[in-house]
């Protein structure tokens, strides 16, 4: 077996890894607080999301461009790299998902691939342009607009029901929630579902020297179906630090943080930008506390999960840089 060959096929199963890691990181995005407001058992949610990310990841592909052609200059890219660079994601995924982190597993990959491809070609192979544009800029408007969705929307809906009785407000947005759970975990695998078919499609163009990147079908069906499982598995402890330990969630509340997250990452996906779905549910979750009161927001937990988000890019740029200077040595 040529050895190129064999570096491909380790490629594509680290791949599959980086999707089913993503999976169980981000499990929490769609779920955490259906199941901390008791809407939905444990078991029934997870197979919700799992079903509904494998909807998402299979109806677009512009996330999946931006990841194959948009983060390195194309003479940069070789298998090596893509490696080093999927494989610094997926470490530093499963490190934060042990310790209940909840990451953005979307910019894991993207510092990943940086840092490899600046131990390959020095930091001119990297497309600053996108990268700060699309990817680094999304660090501050998606938390943002997650956390302005989730306040609005929360304080627009307790002016409307403020004369409704409790259990009244308490059917209505479990039945609600339900469905913005759902289009939580649809909008999560149309963005993050499409990051591992990046990683492969552009495998396979650089190892049989396709002139155009393109996204196969198949390529698709296995990559949705990474992440599709990742759900399944779930990340109990991310799901208690977004559920539980960050503010008290009722039914009105989980819908308003999912509905906003949702629609912000569903605009992002249709526009190709690899948005971390993390960031904006956690903003809307703090935003959606913050109505109640400041106090209401256990900021001491807010700011470790912050803290988590800044570290990933230099902790996967190192990965990613160590891992392509360990691989150049043996390949």
């Amino acid at each position: 077996m040529p050895e190129s060959f064999l570096l491909l096929v380790i490629l594509i199963v680290i791949s599959l890894a980086f999707g089913v890691a993503n999976g169980f990181n981000d499990a929490a995005n769609a779920i955490a607080t259906v199941i901390s407001t008791r809407v939905l058992s444990p078991r029934i949610a997870i197979i919700m999301a799992a079903v509904l990310n494998l909807a998402g990841a299979l109806t677009g592909i512009k996330v999946a461009e931006t990841i194959g052609k948009g983060i390195l200059i194309p003479q940069a890219i070789t298998l090596g790299t893509v490696l080093a660079g999927a494989l610094a994601a997926v470490i530093w995924a499963v490190i934060a998902t042990r310790y209940g982190m909840p990451i953005s597993v979307t910019h894991s990959l993207v510092a990943g691939l940086a840092g490899a491809g600046i131990a390959s070609g020095g930091i001119s192979v990297v497309v600053w342009r996108i990268l700060l544009g699309k990817v680094l800029s999304a660090v501050v408007w998606a938390p943002l607009l997650g956390f302005v969705g989730g306040f609005s929307l929360m304080a627009g809906l307790l002016w409307l029901v403020y004369k409704t009785a409790p259990e009244r407000v308490r059917t209505l947005f479990s039945h609600l929630q339900i469905l913005s759970s759902a289009f939580m975990a649809y909008s999560h695998g149309k963005n993050d579902g499409q990051m591992p078919m990046g990683l492969i499609a552009l495998s396979l163009m650089l190892y049989y020297h396709w002139e155009e990147f393109h996204v196969p079908w198949p390529v698709v069906i296995i990559s949705a179906a990474a992440i599709s499982s990742g759900t399944a598995v779930g990340g109990w402890r991310v799901i208690r630090t977004l559920g539980l330990r960050i503010t008290t969630l009722r039914p009105i509340h989980g819908f308003v943080a999912q509905a906003s997250a949702a629609t912000v990452i569903e605009v992002a996906s249709n526009f190709g930008i690899p948005v971390s779905t993390t960031h904006c549910i956690s903003g809307s979750v703090m935003g959606v506390g913050a109505t109640r009161r400041l106090s209401a927001v256990r900021w001491g937990i807010a700011g470790n999960i912050v803290t988590a988000w800044v570290l990933t890019f230099p902790i996967c740029a190192a990965l990613g840089w160590a891992i392509t200077k360990a691989v150049h040595l043996v390949v």
